[in-house]
């Protein structure tokens, strides 16, 4: 009696395990074709690169000043 209990049990294990990776193949596949979809009525538009205005050099001392202050702040408002 207990070992066609086990034997349902895994039978049903293994239909659950079954639908549920039926579903999700269905899923990604269908989420493809969306993407094809959705890709062909709205084209992405490339990007068109700027160049900075500002130099590195300047750029840079402006991030460690911003640090310096921010170090500063904190160490002031530990106290």
């Amino acid at each position: 009696m207990e070992y066609s209990l086990v034997g349902e049990g895994l039978k049903f294990m293994v239909l659950g395990m079954l639908i549920v990776f039926a579903f999700l193949a269905i899923l990604v596949e269908v989420m493809k074709l969306q993407a094809k979809i959705i890709g062909k009525f709205f084209k992405e538009e490339t990007p068109v690169a700027t160049t900075p205005t500002t130099n590195d050099s300047e750029d840079e001392s402006r991030r460690v000043a911003a640090i310096i202050a921010a170090v500063t702040d904190f160490r002031n408002n530990k106290s």
